[in-house]
């Protein structure tokens, strides 16, 4: 019963955080709506910049993650940029079909540019964009899946890795049973990436330290917004002796806090793409030990002022170390003391005397 409550104490938590936002409500009709019931930044907007369309991943905005970062991004170029707004979200379960629907009704819209978030919109953008010559195409964590990109779409690359072994460098430090752990919120080679660089990080501390991981799904996106799974999977890993857990699931996230609070004192969790310290609830801030960021926010705003300067950005585009895409965060001062280490470990990344591996 424990369990169960805190789950339910953290994932309210970030319900009232995500309506506390000066949010991203609006969709573009039949593009689904987001789960926060917050007012929608897009609705007041009213400049003469880029018109942008955002289609969130499962979970949208609210999730204290990987779309907030993005809606962040948006919002800025509203305020900076004059840009105006419309965003829409996936579904779980939705056919491949649906994120192509929710791009094209953006561009046909007169939307551009028109950003999907996440990697699964890769084959969207790949299909809808030769239909749109004149409407640029972001994808965040994109690929070209054809290996022969359109002219008008721009692939937001993360090194996820090089963030990830940070944390991972972190976690080692930490660690006092020498044992850690990963939860993923799905089998790709995307979050396979922030394992290997997770892994990579630690191994450099302490060669020896043993790393537990587990993923909610295989295949199905879903796992990125099933907070029950992210539990499950963490109260796994610290039953088998990890003491600190890295999670990259998404709105999954809040059951690995929760799972942390379940735990007791001295069992860790570690963040991803935002500092998910600073939106916890309060039993689960003592818990989090960092949080590995990744700049989506400036990915997207980056995206949207290529429009507003009329130089559109196309192909990949690369957000590392070097360019302060990555990062690791320091809210609650539980890494203060390593934080020598761990830069250290930065500045041999950014040289190039350490290459962070991208597969486990």
């Amino acid at each position: 019963m424990r369990r169960l409550s805190t789950l339910t104490k953290i994932t309210a938590t970030a319900a009232v955080f995500s309506m506390a936002l000066v949010g991203c409500a609006k969709s573009d009709s039949g593009s689904g709506s987001s789960s926060s019931g917050a007012s929608d930044v897009c609705e007041t907007a009213n400049g003469n910049g880029p018109k942008v369309g955002i289609a969130y991943d499962v979970g949208g905005r609210g999730d204290q993650s990987f779309n907030d970062s993005a809606y962040a991004g948006m919002k800025k170029a509203v305020e900076q940029l004059d840009a105006t707004c419309t965003t829409g979200e996936a579904q779980d379960g939705e056919p491949e079909s649906a994120r192509e629907d929710r791009l094209r009704q953006m561009a046909e819209a007169g939307y551009n540019p028109v950003i999907g978030i996440g990697f699964s919109y890769s084959d969207a953008a790949n299909a809808v964009a030769p239909d749109y010559p004149d409407v640029s195409f972001g994808v965040i964590d994109g690929f070209d899946p054809d290996k022969t990109p359109n002219n008008n779409v721009a692939y937001l690359d993360f090194a996820s890795n090089q963030g990830s072994f940070l944390v991972g460098a972190a976690a080692a430090l930490k660690s006092k049973d020498h044992h850690i752990g990963f939860v993923g919120g799905v089998h790709n080679d995307l979050i396979k990436s922030f394992e290997a660089g997770y892994t990579a990080g630690a191994k450099a501390v302490d060669p020896n330290i043993k790393v537990g991981v587990k993923y909610i799904e295989e295949t199905d996106v879903k796992g990125f917004d099933d907070p029950q799974g992210g539990q499950n999977a963490a109260n796994a890993l610290y039953q088998e002796g990890a003491d600190v857990i890295f999670q990259v699931a998404g709105g999954s996230g809040a059951g690995v806090f929760a799972a942390s609070v379940d735990a007791g004192q001295g069992k860790w969790a570690i963040g991803v793409d935002s500092d998910q310290y600073l939106t916890a609830s309060n039993d689960a801030k003592p818990h989090i030990l960092t949080s590995m960021i990744k700049h989506v926010d400036v990915g997207v705003f980056d995206m949207i002022k290529s429009i507003a300067d009329k130089k559109p950005l196309v192909g990949y585009q690369t957000y590392d170390l070097k360019v302060g895409g990555v990062a690791y965060a320091t809210s609650g001062g539980f890494v203060d003391d390593i934080k020598p280490k761990l830069d250290a470990y930065a500045a041999k990344i950014k040289s190039g005397k350490i290459k962070v591996p991208t597969t486990p």
